[in-house]
């Protein structure tokens, strides 16, 4: 199987975030020392990883200077390619965007900056992060460490594959519709969607009558996850919101737990999928949780109308891209795949105030659905991760949703309930690929999916790196 990881006989070496930031903090090793590494280690990896969307050259000083103070203060990472970094263009993967450089950095950035973290690079992703894998019609797909004919997921793909090839141990991914979680899942990390508003809104979102994205990282292990989130709590807290803080030991409370397998529209799950969330339950029942198979409680209409609007936003780009994105935008480079989204939005235009209105309406059932159950465990995908062009961007329409659908079916519900949820790679495919297992709580419940996360971690500890079946 080709598999890729970067030499570790660097000052990184096999460590996490937060025990790199330690000896940074100790003085046994300078940022310069840990970013030089950094550096070293994406150009070993990156003409065949194809995972960055550009570099930062003399960037670089001024983050130093903003990165200096933070838990994480020194730690080497990257920025996805849809978040501004003054000086640098944000092309959000896409062919149309001009290349101009952003005169600010984004909120996101700053606070990411404020947590200690310094951005070598900025990431890829599929055309506005508008699928579940990060490959082009035109160019070189982004390629999965762990099998390079595999994909990395989508949409925040290229910081998946250089956090699990080892580049740097946690980098900035955002979710939409599982764009944290499906990478993390197809890249063997840990990827947690917070709850709507828990870091600081990106500004693309702020005018949308459902507001599906979130920021985050993607990591190799629950403790960096967890020391990110309260990290940035202290950089900005969001009063609304219970606070995370500190979380750095599994949880005692024993959780109601409901999983289920079967997609909305009451197809099974790969075979595989659904055995691994099987004896991902059978896990948190032996930790002493209360496990119930349940009936799956999303059906196809959010499905439908979640698809809807995610035409919508297509739609929006294909149609206005000059107002929306940039005024030098190219609406004739667009993927195919943008383009059929905006074809399926046009014929179903009337459909879009009933959808907008159910979309609205599902936090308050999920809500309802949460006083039964403290977690809900499925599989993250419904199946093992893709092979490079199952989900390319230039298939015919039908068959394109149809793949996806069939796809990334157990992700979205968290992004229009704006609930949180998690992915950790607790089981492997029979080609030796991570099968991530997803689980989600009730709005602004981290610490608990962070607590059970520190404990399956012990109990089932997953390889940091990739390694061959």
């Amino acid at each position: 199987m080709a598999q890729l990881r970067t030499p570790t006989n660097d000052p990184l070496g096999d460590l996490d975030a937060t025990a790199i930031a330690a000896l940074i903090r100790e003085g046994a090793l300078t940022p310069a020392e840990a970013t030089a590494a950094a550096i070293a280690r994406l150009e070993a990896v990156e003409p065949q990883l194809n995972a960055t969307a550009c570099r930062l050259n003399g960037e670089l000083s001024r983050m130093e200077t903003v990165a200096r103070d933070g838990w994480f203060a020194g730690v080497p990472s990257l920025v996805k390619d849809n978040t501004d970094i003054a000086g640098l263009p944000t092309r959000h993967g896409s062919r149309a965007t001009p290349d101009h450089p952003a005169t600010a950095d984004s909120r996101v950035t700053d606070q990411l900056l404020r947590c200690g973290l310094l951005p070598i690079a900025k990431t890829t992703l599929p055309e506005f992060g508008l699928t579940a894998t990060t490959e082009y019609s035109q160019s070189e797909p982004s390629r999965n460490p762990w099998h390079l004919d595999h994909s990395t997921g989508g949409s925040s793909g290229g910081s998946a594959a250089l956090v699990a090839a080892g580049v740097v141990p946690i980098a900035h991914a955002n979710d939409g519709g599982g764009s944290i979680r499906i990478p993390a899942a197809c890249c063997g990390l840990v990827g947690l969607k917070p709850t709507r508003h828990r870091l600081r809104d990106h500004e693309m979102g702020e005018l949308l009558p459902v507001k599906l994205v979130a920021d985050g990282v993607v990591t190799r292990t629950v403790r960096d996850t967890a020391g990110f989130f309260a990290a940035a709590e202290q950089v900005w807290r969001n009063p609304d919101l219970p606070a995370i803080g500190q979380v750095e030991h599994p949880g005692s409370r024993p959780l109601r737990i409901g999983y289920y397998t079967a997609l909305p529209d009451g197809s099974p799950s790969d075979p595989e999928c659904r055995q691994a969330a099987e004896q991902s339950a059978a896990l948190c029942e032996s930790l002493g949780h209360r496990v119930t198979e349940i009936t799956p409680p999303f059906g196809q209409q959010m499905a439908d109308d979640f698809l809807l609007y995610w035409a919508m936003l297509a739609a929006s780009i294909n149609w206005a891209g000059r107002l929306v994105v940039h005024r030098n935008f190219d609406t004739g480079a667009v993927e195919p795949l943008t383009r059929h989204l905006a074809s399926h939005f046009r014929r179903n235009l009337h459909r879009l105030p009933g959808a907008i209105r159910r979309l609205q309406q599902f936090q308050r059932l999920y809500q309802q659905l949460m006083r039964e159950y403290d977690v809900l465990l499925t599989p993250t995908l419904a199946k093992p991760p893709a092979e490079i062009g199952h989900l390319a961007l230039d298939l015919p329409a039908e068959l394109a949703f149809e793949r996806l659908g069939s796809y990334a079916a157990f992700t979205p519900a968290q992004n229009v309930s704006g609930a949180p949820a998690i992915s950790l790679p607790l089981a492997r495919s029979r080609k030796g690929l991570p099968i991530g297992i997803q689980f989600a709580a009730g709005m602004g419940r981290e610490r608990e999916l962070l607590e059970l996360a520190l404990a399956l971690e012990e109990a089932a500890p997953w390889p940091q790196f990739p390694v061959s079946a």
